[in-house]
């Protein structure tokens, strides 16, 4: 699939630059960290976080003795991740075809990951994240609120890119979680006043 090939693409070329924009992110959003802390308190096993980027979300997980581990589409990402906290594991895969094994985690984290895939790509893609989850797993999902989809075609540190970021309702995303076979716990919406918020969706298997 092209946008698979082209988003692993433009985050190898921004590696570098995003980690540099995502450090210290945690301490400039009070809620998600709440957010991440609820679910690391919550979760009772080992998490994988789909999508980890640089890994700064999965440090965090394991600074709260969460046994986090960390997947992502680019090769850079996971190089860099690996560079940054060389105590944790991190392996390149797609959220797409996930090469987990059945029943493998007690949580999925994908923090602003599920962005990049298409809306005919969601349901697959959370049918991996129920497959691959514990009876009484949890699932957190990172997303951006909105309609439509936009081309991103330059990236952290003005650097070129070409990702497609689907932007989602709340009601949308929370039914294709539903008929994946979770069950919706709580949805979290954070900086409503922005022109385009976010939201946080906490789910079990």
């Amino acid at each position: 699939m092209t946008w698979l090939a082209d988003t692993a693409t433009s985050y190898d070329t921004v590696a570098d630059s995003y980690a540099d924009f995502v450090s210290g992110a945690l301490e400039k959003e009070p809620y998600l960290k709440a957010a991440l802390t609820l679910f690391a308190t919550q979760v009772d096993g080992p998490v994988v976080d789909v999508g980890c980027g640089p890994g700064h979300f999965t440090a965090y997980l394991a600074s709260l003795g969460v046994d986090a581990s960390g997947v992502d589409l680019s090769p850079g990402m996971i190089d860099l991740a690996r560079r940054s906290h060389p105590g944790l594991r991190f392996e390149v895969g797609s959220m797409t075809d996930l090469a987990l094994p059945d029943a493998s985690v007690a949580g999925v984290l994908a923090s602003w990951s599920l962005i990049h895939i298409p809306d005919d790509s969601v349901p697959v893609t959370l049918k991996h994240f129920r497959r691959i989850l514990r009876p009484g797993g949890l699932l957190m999902i990172g997303y951006h609120v909105g309609a439509g989809t936009r081309l991103k075609t330059e990236g952290y540190g003005g650097h070129p890119m070409r990702v497609h970021i689907h932007l989602r309702q709340p009601w949308w995303l929370a039914r294709r979680v539903r008929e994946a076979g979770f069950t919706v716990d709580a949805e979290w919406l954070l900086n409503p006043e922005a022109p385009t918020p976010q939201a946080v969706l906490f789910a079990s298997s």
